[in-house]
């Protein structure tokens, strides 16, 4: 029987969504045990949550104010020792699982299972390779850990409604001195996490500037959405990095997603294929991201998305 090993991504406060959807990929498993792995400073608020999920059978809580910060030398070693006589373990596609997850399969010895989109069997998954214009099945030995990062934008998140036991452990990990937190800095804009948020108007190239960029943040504030950017977008610095989304940035599945000035490159249409309804303004009435856009309007962006604002109220 598989027992599969979820590490939870949480913010030291509050569990991110995507913890409740890697749940939802290992219930797939046919008569799978699923257990949450939650590492922190101070884990109850967050365990708690943890144990609603529907599905979750038990929660293994490690306090350590080393957990504080989620720092992949600090965590990986202690994750590698909680997956003793579990078959499988699983961490979001995120950020934050793209930075543990593969130090954690180092530690255990096996190669890492990426982006899981569906389960086929216990050991047998499918992927996206190529920008998604291919879809791959793997299979992992079946003798060994299955390591594996879920690709979030694929589940839908379980439900609440869940009552899993909540167990104190230490797993005993020696942990390395030469990393160590020292600062965090970043913009706090207020507006929901990009990954996780169910409305995301982005910008593309065609917004010509920084200053320019002001409408898509505008919109954004008006629908209570976040804010996106094409890499076009991002290379041409009218924004942070930390919004591209497409295949070399962040892979998302809002309910409505806003394209406006983006002309659909296929490395973008990646990040944004599992998105619910694509809303696009284009005065390009040829470019490709009609082709996939539920509601398409051909115009200029700088009249269009004023007048839409204004609509709003």
């Amino acid at each position: 029987m598989s027992k599969i090993l979820i590490v939870a991504e949480h913010d030291g406060a509050k569990l991110n969504v995507s913890t409740a959807k890697s749940v939802t990929c290992a219930a797939k498993i046919a008569g799978a045990t699923i257990d949450v792995a939650v590492l922190a400073a101070d884990a109850a608020a967050i365990a708690a949550e943890a144990a609603a999920l529907a599905g979750v059978s038990k929660v293994l809580v490690v306090e350590n104010a080393a957990n504080k910060e989620p720092l992949a030398a600090i965590l990986a070693p202690q994750i590698a020792k909680l997956a003793a006589g579990y078959t499988h373990v699983f961490g979001p596609s995120t950020t934050f699982g793209k930075d543990i997850m593969p130090r954690v399969a180092a530690l255990l010895g096996v190669s890492q299972v990426s982006d899981i989109m569906a389960v086929d069997g216990s050991h047998t998954f499918k992927r996206p390779i190529y920008a998604g214009n291919a879809i791959l099945t793997v299979e992992a030995p079946a003798g060994a850990p299955v390591v594996a990062t879920v690709r979030v934008a694929s589940f839908e998140a379980a439900a609440a409604g869940g009552s899993a036991a909540i167990e104190k452990v230490d797993p005993g990990a020696a942990l390395p001195s030469h990393t160590r937190f020292v600062s965090r800095s970043g913009a706090t804009t207020g507006r929901p996490d990009l990954q996780s948020a169910a409305k995301v108007v982005s910008g593309g190239r065609a917004l010509g500037s920084a200053e320019n960029f002001k409408l898509i943040y505008s919109l954004a504030d008006k629908l209570g959405a976040a804010v996106g950017a094409s890499r076009a977008a991002v290379d041409a610095g009218y924004v942070p990095n930390d919004l591209q989304v497409g295949q070399t940035g962040k892979i998302i599945a809002p309910q409505v997603y806003f394209a406006i000035g983006i002309s659909g490159a296929i490395q973008h249409m990646t990040g944004i294929k599992d998105a619910r309804t694509i809303v696009a303004i284009n005065k390009d009435g040829e470019a490709p991201i009609f082709e996939s856009a539920d509601i398409g309007l051909v115009g200029d962006l700088f009249t269009i998305v004023p007048e839409f604002e204004k609509a709003l109220g």
